[in-house]
């Protein structure tokens, strides 16, 4: 069968190359050629026409088709992009002052089943491919005709439950025969798969941990993250100190405040008792609107529980909230066709 060709590393490539033609060269034409979203080998002008019938017997170059954009009132761009096999993701592209930033899927839907995230309804369809994840940054930029410069995987799906294939893509969205994104403009984001996060730590790459925390105790958490049932909040801060000493790199938590379940005084002392002296940032997210009924803090409780943070001396910042009225937000991505078309829903 033929595979895509995009799931290959640049190295793998030239070997392809260098077995094929003894022209080890071709793997930087064509590997560009593909960052740039060309979707048949007839568009690469500088190889031969039979070399171009050669590559598409052996390979096919992934595509995906954008089923809706919508842009919200602060210029951010949702798209729901329908794959090869009829399956659906959603990518969000974000304005900043820095440059422009995408939230990548990695999976069709997730297992992981936290209460407060719409990406978890139905549960998980299937990994996405690494050349899959990367066409989410190449045809975004391709269609707004912009330069991305940084990459969150926080989208559809648990990034290290689909390890391999969301190595493999880092790798590639970093490659300088590429799309050339460094690494420390990336962020991963898990819900605390410890032993994929022991993994991460030998893989030498700078990039940036955000583990979805949500909660300052295993009571809480058990209750809105069943992940937490596996892996218990001693084990997963286990596993963040062993990251931490391994790279040296700072760590970011996410707090997502939901009113009367996690947001009290006392939850914000106990998360400072937890995460004191850690290299860390906590990023405190207001609940997006996703799931049944569970309603945001209030401005007052969540500035209160951002001081009593910085008193205890961690660093704590209130997220920015980019794209809630058309349901781009953290925890509104959902592969939505799938909504629709199961519950009845209005996406």
């Amino acid at each position: 069968m033929k595979q895509n060709i995009k799931n290959l590393l640049y190295t793998e490539l030239e070997e392809y190359f260098v077995q094929k033609y003894r022209q080890k060269f071709r793997a930087k034409q064509v590997f560009k050629w593909l960052s740039l979203g060309v979707t048949s080998f007839a568009q690469m002008t500088d190889i031969s026409k039979k070399m171009a019938e050669e590559l598409s017997e052996d390979f096919f170059i992934s595509d995906l088709k954008i089923l809706r954009k919508e842009t919200s009132k602060d210029k951010t761009v949702k798209f729901l992009y329908e794959l090869s096999d009829g399956n659906t993701i959603e990518s969000v592209l974000m304005q900043y002052k820095h440059g422009m930033s995408i939230c990548i899927s990695t999976q069709v839907g997730c297992n992981m089943g936290c209460t407060f995230c719409a990406s978890t309804v139905g549960g998980k369809v299937r990994d996405l491919e690494a050349g899959e994840i990367l066409d989410q940054v190449i045809f975004t930029a391709k269609a707004e005709g912009v330069r991305i410069s940084n990459i969150v995987l926080m989208g559809i799906g648990e990034p290290l439950d689909n390890y391999d294939n969301v190595i493999r893509f880092l790798k590639n969205v970093n490659d300088e025969h590429g799309v050339n994104i460094g690494y420390r403009h990336i962020s991963l984001s898990t819900c605390g798969l410890v032993d994929g996060i022991d993994r991460l730590a030998q893989e030498n790459m700078p990039l940036t941990l955000s583990i979805s925390l949500h909660a300052p105790n295993d009571g809480i958490r058990n209750k809105t993250m069943p992940v937490s049932k596996k892996y218990p909040y001693h084990e997963l801060l286990g596993a963040v100190k062993r990251y931490l000493a391994k790279t040296g790199r700072r760590v970011s938590f996410e707090y997502t405040l939901i009113k009367d379940v996690n947001d009290r005084p006392e939850h914000a002392r106990e998360l400072c008792q937890h995460l004191k002296g850690m290299l860390c940032h906590v990023n405190l997210i207001p609940v997006n609107p996703a799931r049944g009924t569970m309603a945001p803090s209030e401005l007052k409780r969540i500035r209160q529980f951002q001081e009593m943070l910085l008193s205890g001396g961690l660093n704590a910042t209130v997220r920015r909230t980019l794209g809630t009225d058309i349901n781009a937000a953290c925890g509104q991505l959902r592969r939505a066709e799938f909504q629709k078309s199961k519950e009845g829903e209005t996406v």
